[in-house]
């Protein structure tokens, strides 16, 4: 099971964090995002329009990196600060 913690504007359309078990055929950051959509299409939306990148175990991530044995998955919104 990987925790799937959600940052700036995403955390109000999820939630700060869930807790999922992917289906088996979410190996990759594609396939999650793949998985997204089919289980929360407005999430979906958020994350494609915003630009957001995903970190899979606090490294940022390709669309090809594995997930299967990941412990934490983190969406990400671009972000600025001072």
């Amino acid at each position: 099971m990987a925790r799937i913690l959600f940052f700036g504007g995403l955390r109000d359309i999820a939630g700060a964090t869930l807790d999922m078990q992917l289906d088996a055929s979410a190996a990759t950051v594609s396939d999650l995002r793949q998985w997204l959509e089919a289980h929360d299409p407005v999430l979906a939306e958020a994350v494609r329009r915003r630009g957001v990148r995903i970190a899979v175990d606090q490294v940022f991530a390709s669309e090809h990196t594995p997930i299967s044995n990941a412990s934490e998955i983190a969406f990400m919104p671009p972000f600025s600060g001072g």
